[in-house]
């Protein structure tokens, strides 16, 4: 009885997908659907609105369960991760791949929806989700794996649209990989202490007290490659209006993460909500006011 009422505990479920704590759906949200837009130049068709934003919530709730598979004997020596569901018990190892097995079949089911490039993008992007775990083990640069991983819903946007990826497609691509590192390595700031008891590696301690200086110069490059992506793609103003709200809150992140207070950091890395919202909003405006104009 206990095994079953373990199995079926709806509430640790969710914890483990972190459904609980939407921002990482969310920062994987914002770019995903800018791209769709940009890649349709406009409003694109609603299935693939419904398809991605239903991918975006199923993948990312995946990695974090597969996360959480390959970390269970690391997250109860982490302040940060010591309640997670694996890391107390509430689920066992099996609830846990029954539970990724379910999301990606899931995930699986949405692929009938999409051309056969972009269902070809997919499988690529669930081997990349699988391997994130794995690399802070072996490298310091486990948030370039991950910036790959969150960023490949922009590929799939553009490979579901068009049928291929275009250079500017690659372009937005690479600056949400900037982007990500730089917003990651504010996560691994808060928890620097402790990765480096149990021998975790991360961008944090490879960068060490030039952390805040490597954060604001991939917050640039971040910013450089938007606006080469705005230029391929020949936006206007309000495009560029809303890279200025993006610079206003890279240097507001800047501002919290002077100390390096672990709570500070965690504000700033969450701020990137924000960040991802102005570009979806710059995007979709962009196209809004144009088809107006026509």
């Amino acid at each position: 009885m206990n095994q079953t009422l373990s199995a079926l505990n709806l509430d640790a479920h969710l914890r483990l997908a972190r459904l609980d704590r939407p921002v990482g759906s969310l920062l994987l949200l914002w770019p995903t659907l800018a791209a769709l837009w940009a890649a349709a130049e406009g409003l694109p068709p609603l299935l693939l609105i419904v398809v991605f934003v239903l991918g975006t919530f199923l993948m990312r709730s995946a990695g974090c369960v597969v996360n959480d598979i390959a970390d269970r004997n690391i997250d109860s020596a982490v302040r940060r991760t010591l309640d997670r569901p694996l890391a107390t018990g509430e689920l066992t190892v099996r609830d846990a791949w029954l539970f990724f097995t379910l999301l990606i079949g899931l995930c699986a089911g949405l692929l009938v929806f999409l051309n056969p490039f972009t269902r070809w993008l997919a499988f690529g992007g669930v081997l990349i989700t699988m391997a994130y775990p794995l690399m802070k083990r072996f490298t310091h640069m486990p948030q370039l794996v991950l910036g790959a991983a969150f960023s490949w819903g922009i590929v799939m946007a553009y490979g579901a649209v068009q049928g291929s990826v275009p250079a500017q497609g690659w372009l937005l691509f690479v600056a949400s990989l900037f982007w990500i590192v730089a917003y990651d390595t504010l996560y691994a700031m808060a928890d620097r202490e402790d990765d480096l008891k149990i021998g975790v590696k991360s961008t944090a301690i490879l960068f060490g007290n030039a952390d805040r200086l490597a954060v604001g110069l991939l917050q640039a490059l971040t910013l450089f490659t938007l606006v080469l992506f705005g230029q391929r793609s020949e936006f206007g103003w309000i495009f560029y209006a809303g890279l200025a709200a993006v610079a206003a809150l890279f240097i507001h992140q800047q501002r919290l993460i002077v100390r390096r207070a672990p709570a500070n950091c965690i504000r700033a890395f969450a701020n990137n909500i924000w960040v991802g919202f102005c570009l979806f909003a710059a995007v979709v405006c962009e196209f809004a006011v144009h088809e107006f104009q026509a």
